[in-house]
């Protein structure tokens, strides 16, 4: 087959050519093709409504920026053979593939804590077996277990093209400009030493600014308490839906949703069932939800349908975002209102609110450093090397307890 040059027109990087075949071939295969029904941003459209980007959309950007970091590292000098790069480009394009509707909702509720990148490993294995071993590099590198160790950390690292393509084009869909970061200089500002991922020098700018913006991001974007409320209420939505189908009860849902609202997809049920989970997961996205929330609103269960037709007419959980945790004594009060006025009992009108803890850790160089490469060949953390004090704050713990609830 010869290549077809295949060029898709991307909003955030203009231009990007499909470099082979084979990669087109993955794109078009439909493990991939389920991403272009899955929103990246989950339900961040209810407070950004131009969030309507996919999970396919953001890998196909994933790939180009390898691919331009890949040409960057042959340029200075370093080996990157041809089956190498393509097992990157491979890896990039998948790295996603495990992800399911809404981003990490089905994890709290439907798939017991089986972490998204399980799902990825497995039906990347499960492909490898349709393409006769053609993805052996591309699963080595995910699983950091290539010799060239860089690759791994293009894939998955402080630095890696995941994050230089989502805080971009995240913030263009959002709107929210403190994301647009620098990826095209930063890319440039690669090198290597030692196998690892070192930035030149003169590149500190665009890190500082890289790590800056990522903070902003997540507050104002993947942690704003708008979207937590509404993922939240989500996943008190699907866990009434699991337990009500645990008694027993018939909920209307699409035989891929329904498979997991009736098996207890545990570990030991995902390993013993691995081929039958990976082809109910496979026919799983964001529309399964939306269709059978629409049906749960009328659902003759006052928790379900009342979930159920907030989310779907954006009467979303109000949040309290504090310092200290809500006391049980407020609590108490937002209970006995849901016993009187919705005429549910106190467990049941557990569902109606959340309380829980959200942090986020910026940046910490035991996980994976960001070193800078100096003239004289000297190599420093940029927590080091950096002359802004932001740096050091990026790496302290950020803690924030919330309360969110059903306003009736």
């Amino acid at each position: 087959m010869s290549n077809k040059k295949k060029i898709i027109n991307d909003p955030v990087f203009g231009f990007i050519t499909i470099p082979n075949n084979f990669l087109y071939r993955l794109i078009q295969h439909p493990f991939l093709q389920r991403l272009n029904r899955i929103k990246q941003l989950g339900l961040a459209s209810f407070v950004y409504p131009g969030a309507q980007h996919t999970r396919l959309h953001h890998s196909i950007g994933a790939m180009y920026l390898m691919d331009e970091a890949i040409n960057n590292l042959r340029i200075k000098g370093h080996e990157i053979t041809a089956d190498e790069a393509n097992g990157a480009l491979a890896c990039i394009l998948l790295h996603d593939v495990g992800h399911g509707p809404f981003s990490h909702v089905l994890e709290y509720t439907l798939t017991n804590g089986i972490h998204h990148e399980e799902f990825s490993l497995a039906l990347m294995e499960n492909l490898n077996e349709e393409l006769n071993g053609e993805l052996d590099i591309c699963i080595s590198i995910f699983k950091n277990e290539y010799p060239k160790k860089f690759l791994h950390q293009l894939v998955s690292g402080q630095l890696d093209v995941d994050r230089l393509d989502y805080l971009r084009r995240d913030s263009f869909f959002t709107g929210v400009t403190e994301g647009n970061i620098g990826s095209a200089r930063i890319i440039k500002m690669l090198d290597l030493r030692n196998d690892r991922l070192v930035v030149e020098a003169k590149g500190i700018y665009s890190i500082e600014n890289f790590l800056m913006s990522r903070r902003l991001m997540y507050w104002q974007v993947y942690l704003h308490k708008t979207a937590v409320a509404a993922e939240k209420m989500l996943i008190k939505t699907l866990t009434r839906a699991k337990e009500l189908s645990d008694k027993g009860i018939k909920l209307f849902a699409s035989p891929a949703f329904l498979y997991f609202l009736e098996n207890d997809v545990s570990r030991v049920f995902f390993d013993r069932q691995r081929e039958e989970v990976l082809k109910h997961f496979a026919g799983l996205d964001d529309n399964d939800i939306w269709c059978a929330l629409k049906v749960w609103a009328a659902n003759e269960d006052k928790v379900l349908s009342t979930l159920s037709a907030a989310l779907i007419n954006r009467n979303l959980f109000k949040i309290e975002i504090t310092n200290e945790p809500l006391s049980e004594h407020q609590i108490q009060k937002h209970i006995a209102a849901y016993t009187e006025k919705l005429g549910v009992n106190e467990y049941e009108a557990s569902f109606f609110y959340s309380s829980d803890v959200i942090y986020t850790n910026m940046y910490n160089e035991a996980d994976d450093s960001i070193d800078i490469l100096y003239n004289d060949g000297t190599i420093r953390d940029i927590s080091e090397a950096s002359d802004m004090l932001n740096i050091q704050l990026l790496s302290k713990k950020v803690q924030k307890y919330y309360f969110s609830y059903l306003k009736i």
